[in-house]
């Protein structure tokens, strides 16, 4: 009986692995430039952070539905932290739009006076009709002391088609490549610190 009870147990938690469904993996991308929004040498500047709110930093692919509610895929993970991916996702985007020599990737040791770039992902939500909305602030500092030589912030939309979480994660690339282009003419309109050419 022992056995028997053993076995059906095991049968059981085969069956119900074998409804359990599969885990997907999903990643940002780098969105190419057609050519530097910015040509002009300017001061190096290198991108040192990106934050994002708490409920998002999380391995599960999350999308805030409305003010107050949250929607956790289970199924569908980010293959990286995010903050991490829309960092490495905006270096790439940055360093195509600005001028050669100009941009430091994070983490790359950095030559004397480079200025930093901090970007904060104040909210993210997804509306029913496929709407992605990403509200974002950045921060250049310079300096010793550092201090805050531009401040701007943004809201920027992009469509996707369906709700999956591949569709997501497209739309998110999107945005942070426009985000790119807000930045670098941020900085070649008055926060670029422009030098001059020799």
């Amino acid at each position: 009986m022992m056995v028997l009870a053993c076995t059906a147990v095991s049968v059981a938690t085969i069956a119900g692995c074998g409804h359990s469904m599969p885990i997907r993996y999903v990643t940002l991308n780098a969105t190419p430039a057609d050519a530097p929004l910015a040509t002009t040498r300017m001061q190096p500047v290198q991108l040192t952070a990106v934050h994002i709110p708490a409920e998002l930093d999380r391995p599960e692919v999350v999308t805030q539905i409305s003010p107050n509610r949250l929607k956790i895929d289970d199924s569908n993970r980010w293959s990286a932290p995010l903050a991490q991916m829309m960092r490495r996702a905006l270096a790439q985007d940055l360093a195509a739009r600005l001028p050669a020599g100009s941009f430091v990737f994070p983490d790359a040791p950095a030559p004397p006076g480079t200025r930093t770039l901090v970007v904060t992902v104040l909210d993210s939500q997804a509306d029913a009709n496929g709407t992605l909305s990403v509200q974002v602030a950045w921060t250049l500092l310079s300096g010793q002391p550092a201090s805050a030589t531009l401040s701007q912030q943004a809201v920027l939309h992009a469509q996707f088609a369906g709700h999956d979480a591949d569709a997501q994660a497209a739309a998110l690339s999107r945005i942070l490549g426009e985000l790119s282009d807000r930045i670098a003419a941020s900085l070649a309109g008055g926060g670029g610190g422009v030098v001059g050419v020799k």
